[in-house]
Formats: structure tokens, sequence, C-alpha cells
């Protein structure tokens, strides 16, 4: 039996994998990963994987990435954690510093949580509280998009509108105002991306405008709907929406998880709209992929609300026994630098042109592109059934993850969202490696259309 049989034997024998079928792994089984270097992963036969996904959007620099190594392991024989309830570190403290001084204007306060789905939960917890503590007393319900994904957490879920990770757990559910959100694919006002004038924004006047005595916070993803399919919609629907959640005092949250550190072209997306938000969500890229950790950002105007004697009992109480860690803060803190000190957004922009330009070529003879569409580091191919009518394929069918088993075959991890086979790799590949992920995808889909 070989090394990686014997590994995947002993995975499938306790092993429960998330968002997946487990009974798909008896016939495609897992790929037991030994190292990692740059954008490319090495299984235990010695087989090498082009991360064109970033290990789920998180990785930015490259596996193994010798700058984020070193500030690791320096920190991990100075402290590895410490309580951070009356307790601090420098890391902490670096992180926060240096957070909020990329981040949108008006942010100025920092609260640590450990994954996505906390940061969420934490942010829906703060506006409620937010409201209650200044009398508003009737906005306990929040706003969310259709199609939106926020994490798997039930307040996370919540406010979340993909069926395929929330319908089954309705009735644990809190009690959301849903607005329908833009798709400029499937423009119900028949314009297309260059001429969009926003015209879908009225959906979210038209409830705000009802509901808006009840609603405490609107939270969104800025720029683009990312499990949904990578729905990139215009900035100018933010900007809106800014304006809309101040005339009726509601917070906007803003959910950077998958977005933020670059992926859409801008440190942050919300920067594209030139707007900030009450309360903002960061994870995944913040510390490049190498440990959980996530920021809650919120401005003065949500943390004065909770500041006061304590046996008013305005505190926040909330917490995680690995809050504040030192060794994820410290990851972050490089992480941070790295940003500042090679120029990463200037790069990007470059090779963002590139991947544009390399997909279009990649896609002119193509069957079954209804679009391409980009943003930053961001790309995504949807394949549907009738490139005239937009319609799309029997989700049984399954299209992305067929392909996505062919092209990893071909040596390029690229999951699919549905019928969306999308790209968002480390920001270290290089051309010759964007022109790979980009054949083998091409080679892929033609391979299971013929």
């Amino acid at each position: 039996m070989s090394e990686m049989r014997n590994f995947q034997k002993r995975d499938l024998k306790y092993i429960w994998h998330p968002c997946s079928q487990m009974k798909d792994y008896e016939t495609f089984l897992p790929i037991v990963i030994k190292r990692g270097e740059g954008v490319f992963l090495e299984d235990m036969d010695g087989k090498k994987y082009l991360d064109a996904v970033s290990s789920w959007w998180v990785n930015l620099f490259g596996h193994s990435n010798q700058r984020i190594n070193d500030a690791l392991y320096t920190q991990a024989n100075k402290l590895e954690h410490v309580i951070f309830s009356n307790f601090s570190h420098e890391p902490a403290i670096a992180l926060a510093e240096k957070i909020i001084g990329v981040s949108p204007k008006g942010l100025s306060k920092v609260f640590f949580g450990d994954n996505g789905s906390s940061a969420v939960e934490i942010a829906l917890k703060l506006s409620f509280q937010y409201h209650q503590q200044i009398g508003k007393t009737k906005k306990t319900k929040f706003a969310a998009l259709t199609d939106a994904y926020h994490g798997e957490t039930i307040g996370a879920l919540s406010v979340g509108g993909v069926d395929l990770y929330n319908k089954i757990y309705k009735p644990l559910l809190l009690d959301v105002t849903r607005v329908q959100g833009p798709d400029c694919f499937r423009c119900a006002y028949g314009r297309n991306r260059d001429d969009c004038s926003v015209e879908c924004f009225q959906h979210m006047e038209k409830t705000i405008e009802e509901q808006h005595e009840g609603i405490t916070a609107m939270i969104i993803e800025p720029m683009v709907q990312a499990a949904a399919g990578m729905k990139i919609y215009p900035a100018e629907y933010l900007k809106k929406l800014r304006k809309l959640c101040d005339k009726y005092d509601i917070n906007l949250i803003a959910d950077e998880i998958a977005v933020g550190f670059g992926r859409t072209g801008e440190m942050f997306a919300c920067n594209h709209a030139g707007i900030s938000p009450d309360i903002m969500c960061v994870s995944k890229g913040l510390t490049a992929g190498y440990l959980p950790l996530s920021l809650t950002m919120m401005s003065d105007k949500i943390y004065d609300a909770f500041y006061d004697d304590y046996p008013t009992m305005k505190a926040f109480l909330h917490s995680h026994s690995y809050s504040g860690n030192p060794l994820g803060c410290a990851v972050a803190v490089e992480t941070l630098k790295i940003f500042e000190e090679e120029n990463i957004i200037e790069k990007n922009k470059v090779k963002s042109k590139l991947l544009k330009i390399k997909v279009q070529e990649m896609i002119e003879d193509l069957p079954y592109v209804g679009e391409f569409r980009q943003i930053g580091m961001i790309g995504a191919i949807e394949l549907v059934k009738d490139q005239t009518t937009k319609e799309e394929f029997d989700w049984r069918r399954r299209v992305g993850y067929e392909i996505y088993k062919i092209a990893v075959q071909k040596g390029v991890l690229l999951r699919a969202l549905g019928n969306i086979i999308y790209f968002m790799p480390p920001y270290v590949i290089n051309d010759d490696e964007i022109q790979l992920m980009i054949k083998v995808a091409r080679d892929s889909i033609l391979a299971y259309f013929s």
C-alpha cells in the first residue's frame, strides 16, 4: 500500500470533512498534502497542485512564506498565549494600531475573535446591544441581501441567504428582513455592467423605508457576494446604502472577511465606494492563511455606547478563550508589513490585468460560457446551459464539481461554486503560473463538455 493510500484510509476512518458529501470520497479520495511552497501544494506521492483558490481564500503570500514563518517562530519563543481580559501583549497592540491605520476612516476600535463567523456574531450582538443601550429598543432585527453569505454559526447563518447552507436550519434561525440583492449578470432591468444605473437599489429603499423602525443593522459583503458565485456589483450600490443607513440610524456592517486585504484591488472593498461602515468584520487573509484569527472593528459611536461604570452592565460580555492570541497577532502584523513593504496592492493590479487578458483569450471559443466577471484578484466564469437565455444547468448535474475533479487530476486546485469556476490565487503567483492555471481550467472545461 502506498503512503498516500495508507493516509487516505486512516483519514476516512475518522474524519468528517467540511462542505462535503462524504459518500463522494468513495470515488474521489481525499488528497493528503505533506508540504506547500509558494502557490503549490505537494501530496504524499510527490504530485504538485497549483492552489488557484488560496486554500479557501485565506492564503495571500504563498504557502510556507519565509517572512511569516520567521515571525511565527520568533513569537512562539516569547509568548504563545495569555488571557486577554485585563491582560494584553505587544503583538495585539501592534496589530490594532496597524489595522486601524489601513482601514476605512472612522473605524477606531478593535475586538478580537477567532474566525469569520465569530466576527459576524460579534458584529450582530454589538449592533443589537448598541441600540438597546441608547434607548431605541424597537431596533431588534437585521436586514441582509438575498444570496448573502456571512458564516455558519446560528447568527451568521441567519443573515445569510444561500439555501444550500441555511435552508435546513431555518427553524433555528433569527427572523431577518431579506432584501432582493443586485444581480448584474441577470439584471431585471435589462442593463449590462457598463450602463448600470443601480435601479435594483429600489428594493433596498422600499424595504428600509417601510421597516426602518425595527432594523438595527444592515449587513453586506461589499462589492462581491462571494459564496453566491462571485456576484460582483457596482460601488454606487454601497454609496446609496451608506446614505440610507445614515438617514434611518441603521448600523452598516461590512463583512470584508472574504473580500478584504487586497482581493478586490483595494485594501478593503469598501474603499471602492469611499465609504466607512459602522462595524467591519475581517478574517481569512488577516493571517495570510496561517492561523485562525478575526477582528471586528467599530466606530467611536458604537464603542462609546458601551463605556460606563461596570454595575450598569453596559459592558460587552463576549469572549473567546483564544481572543487576541499572540501567535495569530504576530502573523497578522507581519502580513500587514508585507502589504506595506512589498507594495502588494500595486503589484496585484498588474497581475489582475494579466489574469483578465488570459481568461478572455481562454473563453473565446469555449462552449457554455455565460459571463466572465472580475474585480481585482477575483475572477469567475459562469457556465450556463444556454448562452442566449442564460438558463442554468440543473444543479444535480454538478457541472462545477465535475470540472473541479478533472482540474485536480491535471494539477490545479480549482474549486467551483455551483456552475461557477473561479480564480482566487495567492498574490505571489507569477505570469507563468497564471497561464498554467488558465490553461488547465480551459482544458478541464473542454474535457467535461467533450
